[in-house]
């Protein structure tokens, strides 16, 4: 099932939900006057709207923000990769050839093999971290032969650690970020904020029925958002390899 058919479906269900319990509440006897709502049930109905739309607000912020993290998190790996390739060139062709092949090789493992398996199991591969660590072993354990080379060690293991510490961190973002007491209180306040409409004695009149149901719309495609960014590599508004295929055009990543 498709994510835009996930959220077609939860609209729909608001709204057959609160079709429902209007439906069957007219059909009771109700022994309260309907003509005038009293004014504390409307200064309730009122702060628990304002306190669940402050609780959206935050998650919605929440999860938008670990996914600009995430994002620049990748385009970082990205840039220290590119950065390590063309640094290369203070070496002599075979060394140079070796590190420019061991980096093509841990970009192409990336984008081809761990991405689809970090997107399924919310984790990275343990032969990333090897094809990584040989690039750092490569570098790390190769003396320098001139001063210009010497000059230009630290900087390349500076990027080699940046996109280390990148990697660590894509992996730790791979995954929904929103913890399942948060998830709890979205649903758990959606279900009392759109119940609180039935505390304001709403009748089957053609205009409080659109605005309850618009109402129950909303409600619904905020928390589908909220699940839609709550995990960066995933789903229909995931951070994506561009970066790689931006950098490295010659692999042909995005073929």
């Amino acid at each position: 099932m498709s994510e835009w058919v996930a959220l077609i479906i939860a609209m729909a269900s608001a709204c057959a939900v609160v079709m429902a319990v209007v439906v069957l509440r007219q059909r009771r006897p109700i022994e309260e006057s309907t003509d005038e709502t009293p004014d504390v049930i409307e200064y309730i109905t009122m702060m628990i709207g304002v306190v669940y739309a402050i609780v959206l607000g935050l998650a919605i912020a929440g999860v938008w923000e670990a996914r600009g993290a995430a994002q620049d998190d990748l385009f970082r790996e990205a840039q220290s990769l590119r950065e390590i390739s063309d640094r290369a060139v203070i070496y002599p062709a075979d060394f140079r050839d070796q590190v420019r092949a061991d980096v093509d090789a841990y970009v192409s493992y990336v984008v081809n093999t761990e991405w689809s398996y970090m997107q399924k199991t919310g984790g990275i591969t343990e032969k990333g971290d090897q094809l990584l660590q040989k690039l750092q072993n490569d570098i790390a354990t190769r003396s320098p032969a001139s001063d210009l080379e010497s000059q230009g060690y630290q900087p390349i293991m500076d990027r080699v650690s940046q996109a280390s510490e990148a990697r660590n961190s894509r992996g730790q973002n791979a995954g929904p970020t929103m913890p399942g007491v948060v998830w709890f209180g979205l649903i758990g306040g959606a279900v009392v904020t759109v119940g609180m409409l039935f505390a304001l004695q709403i009748r089957r009149t053609p205009r409080e029925l659109a605005l309850a149901l618009c109402f129950s719309v909303l409600i619904a495609f905020l928390l589908f958002m909220i699940w839609d960014f709550d995990n960066p590599f995933s789903r229909s508004v995931s951070v994506t390899t561009q970066p790689f295929e931006d950098l490295f055009p010659s692999l042909n990543l995005g073929s």
